[in-house]
Order: C-alpha cells, then structure tokens, then sequence
C-alpha cells in the first residue's frame, strides 16, 4: 500500500496543481482585450487581427493602436467612440480615424468613413476605414501598402472649446480578409515593416524599472508570409496540365496514319 501510494502520489499533487482549464481560458480571454491605448507611435498599444480593444480617454487626446496584417489581406478597420451624455457638451465634435504603415506613411482608405461629425445630442460615433491590399513588394517611390505594422490613431479634429477633457469610451478593432492570387506579386521584402526589425535586441528591462516602454508588435497567427505562394501557382499548374493535354491531342488528330504503303521507298 505504501509502493502504490508513492507511485501515484506525485500524480495526484501534479494534478491538483496544474490550472484547470477554464482558468487558463478565462486569463486568455482577459488578456486578449487590452483596455488602453498609446498616445504616440512608439507607445502604441499592440492588437491583433479579429481582437476588440477598448480605452477610456479624455476628448482632445490621440489614441494609438498597432496591428500586424500580412501580404495579401485587406484590412478593415473600426471604432466606435461613446460621447459624454447630450447636457454636458455645447455642439457637435468631429472625429477623424487615420491609418499608417509600418513607415508612418498615410495610408489612404479605399472605403469607409473615416471622418464623421457628431451631433450634440449623438451618443455614439461609428468610423471605418477599408485599406488596399497589402502587397508583398513595391517600388521604392510608390506609397502601396506592405506587410508589417500598421498604426491606428483616432482623434476628435473640430469641436467646441468647452468640450476638450471630457470623458470618453473608444471601441477599435481590425478584421482582414484574404485577396487571394489575384492581387499577388512577384518579389518580396527582406522583412516586414515592423518598428526594430533589422536593429539588435534591447535588454528587457528589471522588474523595478517603471518607465514606459513601447509594446511589441506581435506577429499574425503563423507568422509572417514568405511572399512567394498563392493560389495563382495552383491555376498555373492546371493551365499548364492543360495545354499539354491539348498538345497531345492535337499531335494525335493531326500526325496521320503515317508513310502510305503504296509510296515505294526513296520517295
């Protein structure tokens, strides 16, 4: 009795104090919701594709967030900012949402709205911005979207004096869906856009340190693409299959039964 229990033991203490499951999910749910945004490029707050983040703030100031979208995903974005109550504001405000690369350029929305007045007695405002497809290279002098970092900064750009420093609620969250072979390129880019890429590892800082120190950028689900499959190579093989058959046929209707046996030889 005492072997067995010796033996199973260990199993039973390891058991008890592994986390259950519903603990881990619950700890994954809350960390996957960040409640707070940067006021700067390099303090943004890193999201990730398909996770809602939310940030209390005062009217006036400018929230960041960072998401990664790789080559060949059409990125959404949207936010959805909840204004003080209609009594404690005197006009409409106008919000504007913004969307950079990895190279702090202006990226351009193909659709959405991502400037939109709210009036004075609006409780909410809704902003949308659709990006280009993100391509896997691009000409030194040409502004197209390419894999990496991509930073959202949402804003209040016209509103009444008065109403600077009132509270806020922003709500911002990034989809993408994929474009498939046809927006494909050829080439690709020694590494994604991301902030500290090419530059050497900085020593993680001690446990008492208390300054503020940007968050970094987490990579998509699977890590970056290597710029060279799509679905195009599929197409091209089949079309390839295809014209070979083609060939194969057409040499077979039009080759002939060969040299006619009534032609004497020499001829």
């Amino acid at each position: 009795m005492l072997a067995g229990a010796s033996l199973f033991g260990p199993v039973g203490v390891a058991a008890a104090d592994s986390p259950s499951p519903s603990a881990s999910a619950s700890d994954d749910a809350s960390a996957a919701a960040p409640t707070e945004a940067g006021t700067s490029f390099r303090t943004a707050t890193a999201i990730k594709l398909d996770q809602p983040a939310t940030a209390g703030a005062s009217t006036g100031d400018y929230l960041y967030w960072s998401v990664p979208v790789d080559t060949g995903q059409r990125a959404t974005v949207k936010a959805k900012v909840t204004l003080p109550e209609a009594a404690a504001r005197h006009g409409a405000a106008t919000w504007q949402l913004d969307v950079y690369d990895g190279l702090r350029r202006h990226q351009a929305c193909k659709y959405g709205t991502p400037v939109k007045a709210a009036a004075k007695d609006a409780r909410t405002v809704e902003l949308t911005c659709s990006l280009r497809t993100v391509r896997a290279w691009a000409e030194p002098w040409a502004n197209d979207p390419l894999p990496g970092s991509y930073y959202i900064r949402l804003t209040v750009v016209d509103l009444p004096q008065d109403d600077l420093g009132l509270p806020v609620r922003a709500e911002v969250s990034v989809g993408a869906t994929d474009a498939g072979g046809s927006q494909a390129v050829d080439g690709m880019l020694a590494a994604p856009l991301v902030p500290g890429a090419t530059a050497a590892p900085r020593p993680q800082p001690s446990a008492s340190s208390t300054a503020a120190q940007p968050v970094a950028l987490d990579e998509p689900d699977g890590g970056w693409s290597s710029g060279w499959w799509s679905d195009r190579w599929i197409w091209t093989a089949a079309g390839g299959l295809l014209a070979a058959l083609g060939g194969i046929a057409g040499y077979c209707l039009t080759r002939g039964s060969g040299r006619p046996s009534r032609v004497p030889p020499g001829y």
